[in-house]
């Protein structure tokens, strides 16, 4: 089971702060990673329907797409940030 932590207007437009899932085998990383989550209702897709500006951090660690999710246990899922 892994968890997965929605931040900013992810969160809001997927509707949920977190949520525990078990990922299907054919989710390797990063990328296949968001891919499924699109597939998994309106709300998701709304959320991630530009992907290349999706951040992404397997336990607290930023990860590009073609990263291996691996045994991670928290996954977080955010825009970008800006800073000031």
């Amino acid at each position: 089971m892994t968890r997965l932590v929605y931040f900013s207007w992810v969160r809001e437009r997927i509707g949920k702060h977190e949520e525990d899932i078990e990922l299907p085998e054919t989710v390797v990383t990063v990328g296949d990673l968001l891919g499924f989550l699109k597939t998994r209702g309106e709300e998701y897709e709304a959320a991630l329907l530009y992907p290349d500006v999706i951040r992404v951090a397997l336990d607290q660690e930023h990860a590009e797409r073609h990263e291996a999710i691996g045994r991670a246990k928290e996954i977080g899922i955010f825009p970008p940030m800006t800073g000031g």
